[in-house]
């Protein structure tokens, strides 16, 4: 990078950074005259020499992040060729981990038919990286993989590292986001192509891996343990109206249909490499006759692409039906009548080969390859990934009532709401007519007419849940129902939608076992219920509630509900999802997928995980192969241990959860005191942070608030927790968490609360996350941000230093360390080495923002160098919200 900077900047640039690197690195030694130095060159950049350094730390994250990951797959793959007991998180541990607790082949065949890992991608504002610089970066790190064979020869070295400099250059010559804001297409293009350029690939090689890990343990045939599907993919980016008024029904048809066209390109790429695989004379050896006749049916078929077969490969009928399928495949994606009408024809075909192989001595002659096509089919049928809707509540009362022609409807109560939308379905009440020409409702019953459409163009797997932000009451679900009838989306049944109410806030997500229990008693949605299957998916916040009361408070509510949910539903016979709207940082849910699995409540899990996965987070696991088959692997065991082999619930579990209940009620009242008791604590926010930068930026297709207003309560969690980790105070992840220990030890005890804290997979979890997030917080660097709060400064800042402070010492005393991140040394001196690089952006963008502030934000050259320092700081932490 050095030499690449040098290149393109020219010598004084690379000085520039040089010079701010190593006095960061000085200041975090505790030179004292580093500070000062590090300030004064900082503090001296015009405009566009600010925005060059910034590049350059930030182009040194993107390679540092690229070659952190390729470290992981170099230490998988050293730990496979080492030998001895399996790398914990692999499916080889899993299946070992399993037989140990006594599950034996017939147990293991039963939990795989219920086990499904689904995570859910979704739009994220900081991530909109062009697709070409995300090309870049996968061929890098397929160099840097290369590098791994030690029969490299020199010269094979040095035109590796030649292409991977090649990359760098280009990418530092390209901007990284464009200067537009992208559209819900454009975010649609982000995150597609981790599917159809990563997972697809590492598809097949998860189920192999599956398949050798149950071999290897109950040395069994294949069909004593069949391995069904137990991966599935899903999408938010086009189906997401929730306050973002560019998702609209036009974007839900969109959006599928990118999803199809990109998944039939691939199988018909895939299709016609196996055409040249499958190279089998007639001459040499037998095909079943199922495999002649479908040739020669499809020839009639596709006369063209019969032609179109060279003579001299006409005796190699494999290599024909495949071209002739291919040609299928493209019928397909033009819509023509003569394509395929599911996915389930398809498969028909691929049997029909894979068959006529095992039958014909093929076993080993193309069987292989057949198999991962089908394993990818099996996956993504012909819609690559499910499509979620939702909508806040809100949104559908106001909605509702115009149709039902009631003035009066946000202002009745929730009981007398749901008792006339029962009324309405069961009547089969039309909606008002002057009604249906308000732009609202039009728009919304056109969302459930689109739905309808792609249902029946796409298939029912095509849609996901239908989800109700800020659920609150029985009558909210009630209303998608009744909403969804109104726009077509009926069948002899009933209404073919599962409706998922999304449980946010600290208060709905204690309601949320009360509204289940409404609507398991409410004889309408119960038979809605019925003929869904009795399956009910539910989602559960972290973000809101976080925002709400603290880390502490939200954590502590998502557990306790998920509890009660399951108390609530298993009597009923009902098949209970919980779905986890986790963000990328801690403060949003985000940590160690697997820690929370294991530390989940019994009998949450069962069997299926639903997860959102958004921003960083995407790119981080999913971005290489070798990594998104880790995160596979890792999840999948996770949810099949804690499915299968779950814990006998601690003795001590009703103490714990009682002074658990203490600690939750100290932090939310400690971080409500600060956040929310003085009204002037949302003007420190808007000072103290680069929040009036993020909310210019244009990075994604959603507005930074749900409403207008400038309150906190307005603002959504992305840009409020964005926001504390560019100033390094990251406060929505610890702040009032260190008081609620602090006084639950004067309590009850030092040794009490620690011997929770080691025996409780939860709280572990719990101060492991909130220790990571002290770790990455910097609350000297904090404090600079604090002095452009001006008076306001000594107002807040010494709270939030001391809660600080309180808050390591506690986590600290309880773990039994002494220094954060002790147990975890990688991650320790990542963090450790990443800081000194992050420091001097941090301290350009103090400057940057008081000089921007002090011109009425007037000026643009000063605004994009602050751009660069929101993005390049983002990069070095890699965190966002």
């Amino acid at each position: 990078m050095g030499a690449v900077i040098r290149e393109q900047g020219g010598d004084d640039l690379f000085e520039k950074v040089e010079g701010a690197r190593v006095a960061a690195i000085r200041r975090r030694e505790g030179e004292p005259e580093a500070a000062g130095e590090l300030q004064q060159l900082v503090g001296a950049l015009n405009p566009r020499d600010a925005g060059e350094l910034v590049r350059g730390f930030a182009t040194y994250f993107a390679v540092v992040n690229l070659a952190e990951r390729i470290n992981r797959i170099r230490r998988g793959r050293d730990h496979l060729r080492v030998g001895g007991a399996p790398q914990e998180g692999t499916l080889d541990a899993t299946v070992r981990r399993l037989a140990a607790a006594g599950l034996g082949p017939p147990e293991v065949r039963d939990l795989l038919q219920r086990l499904l890992f689904e995570p859910v991608f979704t739009a994220h504002p900081t991530e909109a990286t062009r697709r070409t610089l995300l090309e870049k970066e996968q061929a890098i790190g397929r160099l840097l993989v290369g590098r791994f064979d030690p029969s490299r020869t020199a010269a094979e070295e040095r035109t590796a590292l030649e292409r991977i400099r090649e990359h760098v250059t280009i990418g530092w010559q390209t901007e990284a986001t464009p200067a537009q804001r992208p559209t819900v297409l454009d975010e649609l293009e982000h995150v597609l192509f981790f599917l159809t350029d990563v997972v697809y690939r590492v598809v097949p090689p998860f189920y192999e891996a599956l398949e050798d890990a149950l071999a290897a343990v109950f040395g069994t045939a294949p069909a004593a343990i069949p391995v069904p599907p137990v991966l599935r993919f899903a999408s938010w980016v086009g189906g997401d109206m929730d306050g973002n008024p560019n998702v609209t029904a036009d974007t839900v048809r969109a959006a599928l249909a990118r999803h199809r066209a990109l998944i039939l390109e691939r199988y018909h790429r895939e299709t016609l490499d196996l055409a040249r695989r499958l190279s089998q004379s007639a001459s040499r050896v037998k095909v079943d006759e199922a495999v002649q006749r479908r040739a020669e049916e499809y020839g009639s078929r596709f006369p063209d692409a019969r032609d179109a077969v060279p003579p001299r490969h006409r005796d190699m009928p494999y290599r024909v039906l495949l071209r002739l399928i291919a040609a299928r495949l493209m019928a397909t994606s033009l819509d023509e009548a003569s394509g395929y009408a599911s996915a389930t024809e398809f498969a028909d075909d691929l049997q029909c080969i894979a068959t006529s192989l095992v039958n014909q001595q093929g076993s080993h002659a193309g069987l292989f390859s057949v198999r991962r096509l089908v394993r990818r089919l099996e996956t993504f049928g012909f819609h690559l990934a499910t499509l979620d809707v939702r909508q806040n509540a809100l949104v559908h009362r106001a909605v509702v009532g115009r149709l039902l022609g009631d003035p009066g409807w946000l202002d009745r109560s929730a009981a007398e709401r749901a008792t006339r939308l029962r009324r309405a379905i069961e009547s089969g009440e039309s909606p008002v007519a002057t009604a249906l020409a308000d732009a609202d409702a039009e728009r919304t019953l056109a969302v459930f007419r689109a739905i309808t459409e792609c249902r029946t163009r796409y298939g029912a797997h095509a849609i996901g849940p239908y989800i109700i932000s800020m659920t609150q009451g029985a009558d909210d679900v009630l209303t998608v129902l009744l909403l969804a009838r109104w726009g077509g989306l009926v069948e002899k049944q009933g209404v073919p939608l599962d409706v998922a109410p999304l449980f946010e806030t600290l208060d709905d997500l204690g309601d949320a076992p009360d509204v289940m229990r409404g609507l398991l008693e409410d004889h309408v949605y119960r038979a809605h219920l019925q003929q869904r299957g009795n399956r009910q998916v539910v989602m559960l916040g972290y973000s809101d509630s976080n925002k709400d009361g603290g880390i502490g408070a939200s954590r502590w509510a998502v557990q306790r509900a998920q509890a009660a949910l399951v108390a609530t539903l298993d009597p009923a016979g009902i098949d209970l999802t919980i779905f986890h709207g986790r963000g990328g940082t801690v403060s949003r849910g985000g940590g160690k997928l697997t820690r929370a699995v294991l530390s989940a409540p019994p009998g949450s899990v069962r069997g299926h995980l639903r997860v959102t996965e958004q921003g960083e987070v995407i790119s981080a696991n999913y971005g290489l192969r070798g990594i998104a088959m880790r995160t596979l692997e890792q999840a999948v065991g996770a949810v099949a241990i804690a499915t299968a082999v779950a814990p006998n619930r601690d003795a001590r579990a009703p103490q714990w959860e009682a002074l658990m209940d203490e600690i939750a009620a100290t932090s939310r009242d400690s971080y409500r005191a600060l956040v929310y008791g003085d009204p002037q604590f949302v003007e420190y926010f808007r000072l103290a942070t680069p929040i009036d930068v993020i909310e210019r930026m244009p990075m994604g297709s959603r507005p930074p608030s749900r409403r207008a207003g400038s309150g906190i309560e307005q603002l959504r969690a992305i840009p409020w927790v964005f926001s504390w980790m560019q100033n390094r105070n990251v406060l929505p992840g610890w702040y009032g968490f260190g008081t609620a220990l602090e006084r639950a030890v004067a309590k009850h005890g030092e040794e009490a609360v620690a011997e929770m804290l080691r025996h409780w997979p939860f709280v572990k979890a719990l101060v492991d996350d909130v220790e990571m997030v002290l770790a990455k917080a910097d609350i000297g660097i904090a404090a600079r941000y604090a002095r452009l709060a001006g008076t306001l400064e000594p107002a807040f800042f010494p709270t939030i230093k001391a809660e600080f402070d309180r808050t390591v010492a506690l986590v600290l005393r309880l773990k039994g360390t002494t220094a954060l991140l002790d147990e975890d040394p990688v991650v320790q001196r990542a963090i450790r080495l990443r800081n000194p690089y992050v420091d001097p952006m941090s301290l350009l963008q103090v400057d940057l923002l008081a000089r921007w502030r002090a011109g009425g934000r007037a000026d643009d050259e000063l605004f994009g160098a602050l751009l660069a320092t929101v993005r390049g700081i983002a990069q070095g932490l890699q965190n966002t919200g």
